[in-house]
């Protein structure tokens, strides 16, 4: 099974997330910067999802660029990421409307972490699928990265409760962390695909385009 359309409808889905996000951010009533003060904190949360969002949408495409097939429970797991990326919006605002409040930050944290290990669950069935020695795998690598991120999200959860401040100086450095593009997996998502690239291609066809190299 080709994962061209599973990467088509996800792009689409973190588009939506995305375009809900922005559209719950008020106007201000006013000409003067005391009138946009109010708006502050919701545009900060705004911004902090926004680049989190962006970095699972990069992420996911060199993911399932790379690889070269995909089967039920990779749709299944890539459904799992996508139910809690779906909640963003939600917690975003929530947080935001109540200016990092204690229990919107610590509530926005654990959808973080779950997200984080959704996506982690995702690489893990991939690799399953092409098996452990594959180029996939090889060049996914230990993966400390998407290993170190929940562990940093479920202490900056537990942190919140303590201190609010400290919980989003978390999810900060995980932004930062994944910031700096992840070039892994480019070499592999560049190379031809069985079954999608080169003799013995699949009925969808070569893969249009290349990934972006940032």
């Amino acid at each position: 099974m080709s994962p061209k359309r599973l990467e088509a409808f996800s792009d689409g889905v973190i588009a939506i997330l995305i375009t809900i996000m922005v559209l719950e951010l008020k106007v201000p009533h006013g000409s003067t910067w005391s009138s946009v003060r109010p708006e502050v904190p919701v545009f900060l949360t705004y911004l902090l999802s926004f680049v989190i969002l962006g970095i699972y949408w990069n992420n996911h495409h060199h993911l399932l660029l790379a690889a070269d097939r995909i089967n039920g429970w990779v749709l299944w797991a890539n459904l799992h990421l996508l139910f809690w990326l779906s909640l963003f919006p939600f917690f975003t605002g929530w947080m935001g409307e109540n200016h990092f409040a204690t229990v919107p930050t610590v509530a926005y944290g654990v959808v973080l972490l779950a997200a984080a290990l959704a996506f982690f669950l995702l690489k893990t069935v991939i690799v399953l699928e092409h098996g452990r020695e594959s180029p996939f795998a090889v060049a996914l690598g230990r993966d400390l990265k998407g290993k170190l991120s929940p562990v940093i999200y479920a202490l900056s959860v537990a942190l919140g409760i303590v201190d609010r401040w400290l919980a989003v100086a978390g999810y900060v450095i995980v932004a930062l962390m994944w910031f700096i593009p992840d070039r892994r997996l480019e070499p592999v998502a560049d190379g031809p695909r069985a079954g999608v690239d080169g003799p013995g291609a699949s009925v969808d066809g070569p893969t249009v385009g290349e990934p972006p190299h940032m």
